[in-house]
């Protein structure tokens, strides 16, 4: 078993795309949300459902299969529109995100909805369950890949640091940690609310492999997915834009955390090749 339909690079653009389309037409339902960050994370949410991952949304606790972690849970969105659009779930459900009674929570919920390996949102945890979960199949002695994607953000959080330590100790060759390198956080710019940089020379420090490339080229994601370390943990940091795909969302950090209004969404959806 491997991802779902095995798309191409053109197939993966169409598929962020259609991401992007969901987050927009999600968050706006519900009112709420996060649509910046889930935009930046289109193209890896494409690229890891339905070209990378080993899984099947037919059968989601297949114990061979790949597990993906969103560290950074805020960005829920983009994760839920990736699995429905993979299977998981109806693609009409989406429409009930943070409604009462949703399957779909503000932040991944394990045991709510098929897909999700761990609850998050907690900030700076997902990458130390994921060091747990690639810890484990080595143990197992299962050939079980782990992806974990965290905010750039998120890196100020010292729970990050010690679990690389750990990884790189266990020689966790079988964990693949994204950064999403969007350099916007709630609080505004990254490097003026508490520098990360030189992110790449820290992380290698670290005992990581490094891989820094662009994050929304779907072509070089999969070089880079290629590209892992055999013998240590990987870190693939992906440069990217928030808000990507929509010009008045790029960079700007208002949609950090609130949805389009009426007029915005339609807009938003008009940029994107969308419907109204």
């Amino acid at each position: 078993m491997g991802s779902p339909n095995g798309l191409d690079a053109n197939g993966l653009k169409r598929m962020a795309n259609r991401i992007r389309m969901h987050v927009i037409e999600m968050t706006s339902e519900a009112g709420s949300g996060h649509p910046g960050g889930s935009m930046s994370s289109a193209e890896l949410f494409a690229v890891l459902y339905f070209n990378v991952m080993r899984h099947d949304p037919k059968d989601p606790d297949w114990p061979e299969r790949d597990k993906f972690v969103l560290s950074k849970g805020h960005v829920a969105p983009g994760l839920y529109a990736a699995l429905a659009e993979a299977g998981y779930f109806p693609v009409d459900e989406l429409l009930t995100l943070r409604k009462m009674g949703s399957r779909l929570q503000g932040h991944p919920a394990k045991g709510k909805l098929p897909g999700i390996e761990v609850s998050t949102g907690s900030l700076g945890q997902g990458l130390s369950m994921s060091c747990g979960l690639a810890l484990a199949a080595k143990l197992d002695k299962k050939d079980t890949r782990i992806f974990c994607l965290v905010g750039d953000g998120e890196l100020q959080e010292g729970q990050n640091w010690e679990a690389l330590m750990l990884a790189a100790h266990y020689k966790l060759n079988n964990l693949t940690v994204f950064v999403d390198r969007n350099r916007l956080q709630i609080m505004g710019c990254t490097e003026e609310t508490l520098s990360i940089d030189p992110l790449a020379a820290k992380l290698k420090a670290f005992g990581l492999k490094v891989i820094s490339t662009d994050g929304h080229n779907v072509k070089k994601i999969m070089a880079a997915c290629r590209k892992v370390s055999l013998t240590a943990p990987t870190a693939i940091i992906l440069n990217t834009v928030k808000g990507k795909g929509v010009s008045f969302m790029e960079n700007n950090i208002d949609f950090h955390g609130r949805s389009c209004k009426p007029d915005e969404k339609e807009k938003a959806m008009r940029e994107l090749g969308g419907a109204q």
